[in-house]
């Protein structure tokens, strides 16, 4: 295991002492208590020390975290699609990434219920930058994606990277979680980066890159919220990219992205799991090609499969001047849109509307484009 020791989550020793650390820590006894709001710290602590594994943390602690934050901040968890897979096999989820914490927290809550063997997460090396943000990453079982190196230093931790998906996968029996691209998606356009699947290939060596997927049961997943409460903090970077000019994060910007998107209001949100990838070998196909036709296939099930709100339909018809989908949405459902649009953004630059409009409207067009496609 020591050749992984810079990415790697706690094992099962080391997670008592994390824990007599990160009860003295005041911010994450602020997350213990937030917890379990009807016990008093000296309860929660007992609680928490009792944790003799991540698996022990996860059921008794976090899943308790992930309860109170949906009943706070949400209409409700829906999911579909978990119900087809197997309980004794391990998956490699590939989803869309809408939260840095809440989209891995839902879905290995789900997996959870479910009685599916729960994930290992991928989370860029970035955001846990902090001290006992990086000690609750390991304490929830997530390894770090380096980023921001030289060409040669990618190259060498991307292999890493992949060699310990792989020994994650076969050697410890845990399924993984990765998203489809590198960093949240800001403009709700949900592509697949194929770098994302060459690095999780670097691990097949000589074998062929289609069986080695194949092996890897590639889950596509779907996650929707029906409002983004981290939208405001999105448009910023959004007019920068359209603008051609480099974005610059503030010094706490992806730890603030972190709070709101626990504590803001999303609505509903729903997890659609679809069915494991299977891909066909095709003869003279380079590995290149291969990777396309994946990319392809997951673009299709995630857009597919995301659940529209209405939410969604306001936008669209807000940003293209049109009554289209009026009768997905009520008129208090374009009415506390309109409010929150213009209490996010200034109305009169044309540029954020757009792009605010455009983060909720791209799920709707992504499915029209889809259902273009199917009828060619």
């Amino acid at each position: 295991m020591s050749r992984y020791d810079d990415i790697r989550f706690f094992n099962d020793a080391e997670v008592q002492i994390a824990l007599k650390s990160a009860v003295r820590h005041p911010m994450i006894k602020e997350l213990f208590q937030y917890s379990f709001p009807n016990k008093n710290y000296e309860e929660v602590k007992e609680i928490v020390l009792a944790c003799k594994s991540i698996n022990d943390f996860q059921r008794d602690v976090i899943c308790n975290t992930v309860e109170r934050v949906l009943e706070e901040s949400s209409a409700g968890l829906t999911t579909s699609g978990f119900d087809d897979l197997d309980p004794e096999i391990t998956y490699l989820y590939i989803s869309n990434h809408r939260d840095i914490v809440l989209d891995t927290s839902l879905i290995n809550l789900t997996l959870f219920k479910k009685g599916l063997i729960r994930t290992a997460s991928a989370i860029g090396d970035n955001l846990v930058q902090r001290p006992f943000v990086n000690a609750l990453s390991k304490l929830t079982r997530n390894f770090i994606v380096r980023r921001g190196a030289s060409p040669r230093e990618i190259l060498l931790s991307s292999k890493k990277l992949s060699e310990y998906i792989d020994y994650l996968m076969h050697k410890e029996n845990r399924s993984v979680w990765i998203a489809q691209r590198q960093g949240r998606t800001k403009d709700g356009n949900d592509v697949t980066e194929q770098g994302v699947l060459k690095m999780i290939g670097l691990a097949a060596g000589k074998n062929g890159i289609e069986g080695y997927l194949n092996n890897l049961r590639i889950v596509p997943v779907s996650i929707s919220y029906e409002y983004d409460p981290t939208d405001i903090l999105k448009v910023p970077e959004l007019l920068a990219k359209q603008a051609d000019e480099e974005y610059i994060k503030s010094e706490n910007e992806d730890f603030n992205s972190i709070l709101k998107g626990a504590l803001g209001q999303k609505k509903h949100i729903h997890i659609h799991a679809g069915e494991p990838v299977h891909i066909h070998a095709l003869e003279d196909q380079s590995t290149n090609q291969v990777l396309q036709r994946v990319v392809q296939h997951l673009d299709k099930e995630i857009q597919n499969n995301y659940m529209l709100w209405p939410t969604n339909y306001v936008a669209h018809d807000l940003l293209t001047s049109s009554s289209k989908y009026k009768e997905h949405y009520s008129d208090h459902d374009m009415q506390q849109f309109e409010r929150r649009l213009r209490l996010r953004v200034n109305v009169e630059d044309h540029k954020a509307v757009e792009s605010f409009l455009n983060m909720y409207a791209r799920p709707v067009l992504n499915k029209e484009k889809l259902a273009v496609s199917n009828e060619a």
